[in-house]
């Protein structure tokens, strides 16, 4: 957080002791924070009335209003604020019942400045970053069909299926399928159906950061843990509190990682690096991955225990080439999004075109589709896309052909692809084709009969 944010943040400490109020506001002061002090539950919610406030730290004992009573106020009047508890008087039964109204932390009497600052400094930057997030949400959600999930196969149906049983449970997702297939977009379907929907979908790339920064990109780590440290740093999992945690491409984590991991799943808590301090969290976690995991267990690189915890609700997803009646609908769909910015908008294919799309095997999958009909966009200046606009595609056919006329044939497939090809051109009328074939009707029907060629009745 830069110093010009920090200088817009407002911060108000509730507490009767002078000492305490006064020290913590030159903490917040010397930090870059502006901050008031209240000496009352009474005091605060005045104040809390007249002022716009972007944190509270609220102390439990007071005389008047206690804290709990200030604390259930306060959230009454912004449910939005978060409020760190200050309390002399460390009890299970008192914390929980404040975070159960509501209070984000809470720290314990006496407390020294550094744990103040990193106090406040973790509870505004997950404010800002999950209201950040909201706003990404928000915005491709507002993306009119830029990120459905598109697909009319029967295999498609029984994935729409099970996202609609999955979504509203807190089960844990793996999803498996080739590079391309769209397995974060069934992540995020799974997140908007859910009961945390309104809550942070939190990403980590596994295969994008090395071992160390993954761990306190994860887990955070405080200030000194490790060099470069200059400050304490909130981790992606109490980002993801209350909402949803999606790891891409699982299968990289390395076993350090997928034993803590497995220790937030069975405990639901993390431990920054550099701390001997646990934090609970509540997070769904979902994993996807284009290895296969078994094998992967088999080779010592990947934790079965952690596996099985994944694997409660398995969904694959199929590559493109094995259901191909979903081309026409995904070409269309990529169509009208890259439309949009087009002054001369292409409005379909050419049947030809289609054709030559359904026959590639798309081995990208469904990313290898959207790429190729954005970059044919670019090539076609009228309204329909045509072979031309697929020039790799026709080279691809070319070759494949070419490559069947070199086959070679023994004398019988010779000589059935030959009758074939006479009747085709002769529309399997009989005496035509006998004669150009230099043979007598008789010969003819006995050929076609040996070869199976009689003419389809449909």
């Amino acid at each position: 957080m830069n110093q010009n944010t920090k200088n817009s943040i407002q911060i108000l400490v509730v507490d009767d002791e002078k000492i305490i109020r006064d020290s913590c506001c030159r903490v917040l002061e010397k930090e870059g924070y502006s901050a008031l002090g209240a000496v009352s539950g009474e005091e605060a919610i005045i104040r809390f009335n007249l002022e716009q406030f972007d944190l509270v730290l609220l102390d439990l004992k007071m005389p008047g209003i206690g804290g709990i009573e200030t604390l259930r106020l306060l959230k009454e009047m912004n449910p939005e604020i978060t409020i760190i508890i200050i309390t002399g008087y460390p009890s299970i039964e008192t914390a929980v019942k404040a975070i159960k109204l509501g209070a984000y932390d809470y720290i314990t009497k006496p407390f020294n400045p550094e744990e103040l600052r990193i106090a406040v400094n973790r509870a505004l930057e997950r404010k800002n970053l999950v209201k950040e997030n909201q706003h990404l949400r928000k915005q491709l959600k507002s993306k009119n069909e830029a990120d459905s999930i598109i697909g009319k196969s029967r295999t498609m149906g029984k994935i729409y299926e099970l996202i609609r049983r999955t979504a509203p449970t807190d089960s844990t997702v793996l999803i498996t399928g080739e590079s391309g297939t769209g397995k974060e977009l069934i992540a995020r379907a799974i997140h908007d159906h859910s009961l945390r929907e309104d809550k942070a979908f939190i990403t980590i790339d596994c295969s994008s950061l090395v071992e160390t920064l993954l761990e306190s990109e994860l887990f955070g780590h405080v200030k000194g843990s490790f060099t470069g440290a200059v400050q304490a740093k909130y981790g992606s999992f109490e980002l993801a509190n209350g909402g949803t945690f999606f790891f891409d491409e699982i299968g990289n984590l390395s076993l350090n990682i997928q034993a803590k991991l497995l220790r937030v799943i069975q405990e639901k808590e993390i431990k920054p690096v550099g701390s001997e301090k646990a934090h609970k969290v509540n997070v769904r976690i979902i994993a996807a991955t284009n290895k296969d995991l078994k094998q992967a267990i088999a080779q010592k690189l990947f934790r079965e225990d952690l596996y099985y915890r994944l694997n409660v609700i398995p969904i694959k997803i199929p590559p493109l080439r094995e259901r191909k009646e979903d081309i026409p609908q995904l070409v269309n769909h990529f169509l009208k999004k890259y439309n949009r910015k087009r002054e001369c908008p292409v409005t379909g294919t050419s049947p030809e075109t289609m054709k030559l799309l359904i026959e590639h095997a798309w081995p990208g999958n469904v990313r290898e589709l959207e790429n190729a009909v954005e970059r044919a966009l670019i090539m076609e200046d009228g309204d329909t896309l045509l072979p031309r606009c697929f020039p790799w595609l026709i080279e691809k056919r070319q070759v494949k052909n070419a490559a069947e006329n070199d086959k070679t044939y023994s004398l019988e497939e010779l000589e059935k692809k030959h009758l074939q090809r006479v009747l085709d051109e002769t529309g399997y009328h009989r005496g035509q084709a006998a004669n150009l074939l230099g043979i007598d009707r008789k010969t003819l029907y006995k050929k076609i009969k040996k070869y199976g060629l009689e003419k389809s009745k449909e």
